[in-house]
């Protein structure tokens, strides 16, 4: 007996048994599990696919990235209020709406941050902001779930348009170079841009080298938009468009810390915090456009280190060298060490000094640096 005759003998088999007067068995169809969409149905919709247009998408994972104290953690904040506000920010359009800002580390901080922005926005007449803070440390893979469902409770029915984790390392529990790890918490991540349809901004810190960002590659090859944060020589911060899928790449958004006093503290000392501003964009742009294009990779390499070695221990110019104001120096053996230590410069090679003079009178070429009395700056 064949297939089809055993096929139609258990028919046949099932038909007697229920009897000649009793209906066939329908065919249970499965419910579609996935739609295919015509191509003629492809077609873009008119909803804003942007929270900050041509910086942060809509919805989507985004990493902002840098070197401690560049002042990523202050610009984030920054471009978030304006979104809470429906403001735009640098003629730049933004989605409004509810953020929620992750601060896993100086809390306190922020406390005089946000009174920093609201004197010097003058925001007293405002009743409300979206803006929620939230000042706990968590692992966020085991505790993602617990982050949404008290989001969804405390929050309402509004889903938040983006929410802030700074920094990715103080809610990781494990290691930034592990893929495994690192999987997981980008998997917590897209979970929470998932439950609300939302953007969800990550705040990271630098590799040893300054060049990408620490830790695994899967970040990068993840995110839905990149953007590297540094600080040129004069103190400016500098934002740049590293990737954006689906939108425009090499944006550079210049801005500055300027200082505010809100009061006193209990021993008359003055309690300050920072505001960014925006600085001259088309100077700085201007001058970040020049040096990103002519320069080699190890001379980027070396104004970064000049830069980093400013930031951590460089001072202010002596008056009588009238140089702009904000400009730090810092001794010329202490930038080639810092050269050595970022490997720029082989400690081992045949002639270091040699190497180091290169570099230097490249830049000089380029007067990206000025040096006078054993010491050097970026200008």
């Amino acid at each position: 007996m064949t297939w089809a005759d055993e096929g139609w003998a258990e028919a046949a088999r099932e038909y007697r048994a229920n009897g000649r007067g009793h209906q066939p068995r329908l065919a249970t169809v499965a419910p579609r599990r996935f739609q295919l969409v015509p191509f003629s149905d492809l077609n873009p919709g008119s909803a804003p696919t942007y929270l900050v247009k041509g910086l942060i998408p809509r919805v989507g994972i985004v990493a902002v990235w840098g070197p401690p104290k560049c002042g990523k953690s202050f610009w984030t904040f920054d471009l978030a209020m304006h979104s809470a506000l429906g403001q735009d920010y640098r003629g730049r359009r933004v989605a409004p709406g509810t953020v929620v800002y992750c601060a896993f580390e100086g809390t306190e901080g922020f406390k005089a941050r946000a009174a920093a922005f609201r004197d010097y926005h003058h925001l007293g007449d405002v009743a409300e902001v979206p803006f929620f803070l939230v000042p706990t440390r968590m692992n966020l893979v085991k505790d993602h779930a617990g982050l949404i469902a008290s989001i969804r409770e405390q929050v309402g029915s509004d889903n938040p348009v983006s929410v802030v984790l700074d920094t990715l390392n103080r809610s990781l529990a494990g290691s930034e170079s592990s893929d495994e790890d690192m999987t997981a918490y980008l998997g917590a991540a897209d979970a929470i841009r998932e439950a609300f349809d939302c953007a969800v901004i990550i705040v990271h810190h630098c590799g040893v080298d300054g060049t990408r960002p620490r830790g695994h590659t899967s970040l990068t090859g993840t995110v839905d938009a990149q953007l590297a944060v540094k600080r040129d020589g004069a103190g400016n911060i500098l934002v740049t468009v590293e990737c954006m899928k689906d939108g425009p790449e090499g944006e550079v958004i210049a801005s500055r810390l300027e200082r505010v006093e809100l009061g006193t503290d209990e021993d008359g000392d003055a309690i300050t915090s920072c505001v960014v501003v925006p600085a001259d964009d088309d100077q700085v742009r201007a001058a970040h456009t020049i040096r990103s294009r002519r320069l080699s990779d190890r001379q980027r390499l070396a104004l970064d280190a000049l830069n980093e070695a400013a930031l951590s221990s460089g001072k202010s110019t002596p008056p009588e060298w009238q140089l702009p104001a904000g400009i730090l120096i810092v001794g010329i053996d202490r930038w080639r060490e810092e050269l050595m230590r970022k490997g720029v410069i082989e400690r081992d090679a045949s002639n270091p000094r040699q190497d180091f003079k290169r570099l230097r009178q490249a830049l000089a070429a380029r007067k990206l640096i000025g040096d006078r009395d054993d010491f050097v700056w970026a200008t």
